[in-house]
């Protein structure tokens, strides 16, 4: 599971080191007005929450760092994307049917379930993978080339050729 969850996150390192802090910071583009850095800052905060969390049994999806430098600053996304991978390669051997308590406020305030920290990692991963397809279209309205063909691709959708 680290091992992929790896993989995903350093196609976003590969992006970040292709594009300038103007191109990561820009929200120019409808309907969202978010930027590449946005998205990349919340993928990584999700992760921070589980880590921040999973020790003592309860993670709070709504407790985001939201550090404003990773999102405008291409090298503070790095180094941020960095330090989630070593917090991940850290955790080769944790027991992933531990059972924590998730929690996040979705839209009619605070709930609560039970996941194992696996089930929590691989949610991580899935959203990870979806921001990381809207990215490809915020990318693609900058007129930038993504550096990698399965970067927002779920390993399990079926590719069209060209």
């Amino acid at each position: 599971m680290i091992e992929a969850i790896e993989k995903n996150l350093q196609r976003g390192i590969k992006l970040l080191e292709s594009i300038n802090d103007e191109q990561y910071s820009d929200c120019t583009i409808p309907p969202y007005y978010s930027s590449i850095g946005n998205n990349m800052r919340h993928v990584l905060d999700i992760f921070s929450c589980i880590f921040q969390g999973f020790e003592s049994g309860t993670v709070d999806f709504s407790d985001r760092n939201r550090n404003e430098l990773a999102q405008i600053k291409t090298e503070h996304g790095i180094a941020y994307f960095n330090s989630i991978i070593e917090k991940l390669r850290s955790m080769k051997h944790y027991d992933f049917d531990q059972i924590i308590t998730v929690c996040d406020d979705l839209g009619t305030g605070t709930l609560y379930a039970n996941y194992t920290l696996g089930s929590a990692l691989i949610q991580a991963h899935s959203h990870a993978i979806h921001h990381f397809a809207s990215i490809g279209f915020l990318v693609y309205q900058l007129g930038v080339e993504l550096p990698d063909s399965d970067f927002g691709y779920n390993p399990t959708t079926p590719k069209i050729l060209k």
